[in-house]
């Protein structure tokens, strides 16, 4: 659909029907997910937004992060009608057709964002979620790491050297930063409730080898709100994306860090996952007009995760980013950045 006014160029909003086949019953990541959101943005005639069906993910793209031996594990399980992988992951006889679709819609969203003219913004609107996913480990509700996928398509189908994945979901996502852990292609930086599961993303937890400095973990207090969450994103994140220079930005967008989320202790409001998404427009029309795509990971209070959702896809649309809402930096950013500047020299300008 043509853009509204006083919207810009159309974001893309990947989907594909799959998402209602994984059939997980009564457990908190749901199919109704998808449909709340879905009848939000329709309710405010989709602002802005380009629908497209996600594909089904690339065999190769998908096995440059998952071997051949997992990929064939899940793709049995489903075909055998599915089952419980462990209390917090389950699979039914959809599960492999819907996970191949989130991966795809991820990677194709990538390659939709680094075409010449095309979109500049985008959401993949797809389930199962991804960021605990190791490579060869299916947990957190997750099967495929759908995030680590579209990053490792970035580079070997585009050639970008420099992506960076913001993660906010309020879980620390293990797999993607178990994925990228000893290389320097990827920069990622979680912000996270802790202690919470699944136990990893300490302060101290930086990457190893070639990729030290490369993972970033900023581990917030229960009751965490707007201003924790923003000042992070404002005053860390953002400093280290000038530093790195990104050719891409992902960002592993999950809710449950929203105050009314079941699952968690944060405090965020719509209007905060609004201002992290304003700033990282800013950031992104600042470093050279830099792609920026979300993929949809945690959220599991209907009502608040489409507002959330809705409300982040309009700020993502919007002819003009909103203004900052955090101006100060808060103790917690400030000591991030000093954790960062050892690897980061030049983040001292930042946190004076």
């Amino acid at each position: 659909m043509p853009p509204q006014p006083g919207v810009a160029e159309p974001a893309v909003y990947v989907r594909h029907p799959s998402s209602l086949e994984h059939d997980t019953g009564m457990h908190p990541e749901r199919a109704e997910r998808i449909p709340a959101i879905e009848r939000e943005l329709e309710r405010r005639g989709w602002p802005g937004l380009r629908r497209l069906e996600a594909p089904a993910v690339d065999p190769d793209a998908l096995r440059a992060v998952h071997p051949d031996r997992y990929v064939r594990w899940i793709q049995e399980l489903s075909e055998r009608g599915g089952r419980a992988i462990d209390p917090d992951t389950v699979t039914s006889a959809g599960s492999y057709r819907a996970a191949l679709h989130a991966a795809g819609g991820a990677t194709a969203m990538v390659d939709l964002l680094l075409e010449d003219g095309g979109p500049r913004a985008g959401f993949c609107g797809l389930r199962p979620p991804g960021h605990h996913a190791e490579a060869q480990v299916a947990m957190g509700f997750c099967l495929f790491n759908n995030v680590a996928v579209a990053a490792r398509r970035a580079r070997d189908a585009h050639g970008c050297r420099r992506v960076m994945v913001l993660d906010w979901d309020v879980h620390h996502g293990n797999g993607t930063s178990d994925i990228f852990w000893g290389e320097d292609e990827v920069l990622y930086v979680s912000i996270h409730q802790w202690p919470l599961y699944p136990g990893t993303g300490r302060p101290d937890e930086a990457g190893d080898g070639p990729g030290l400095g490369y993972t970033v973990n900023l581990p917030v207090p229960p009751g965490s709100g707007d201003e924790t969450f923003v000042s992070l994103v404002e005053h860390v994140a953002l400093p280290l994306a000038r530093e790195y220079r990104p050719e891409l930005v992902l960002v592993s967008a999950g809710y449950d860090a929203h105050r009314d989320d079941p699952l968690a202790d944060c405090a965020v409001s719509e209007d905060g996952f609004v201002a992290m998404t304003a700033a990282l427009r800013r950031e992104c029309s600042t470093l050279g007009d830099v792609p920026l795509g979300l993929v949809l990971e945690g959220g599991y209070a209907l009502g608040p995760l489409a507002r959330s959702v809705a409300d982040t896809l309009e700020a993502l649309c919007a002819a003009q980013p909103a203004a900052p809402m955090s101006s100060e930096i808060s103790p917690l950013a400030g000591e991030a950045l000093a954790r960062a500047g050892r690897f980061w020299p030049g983040l001292a300008a930042a946190s004076g």
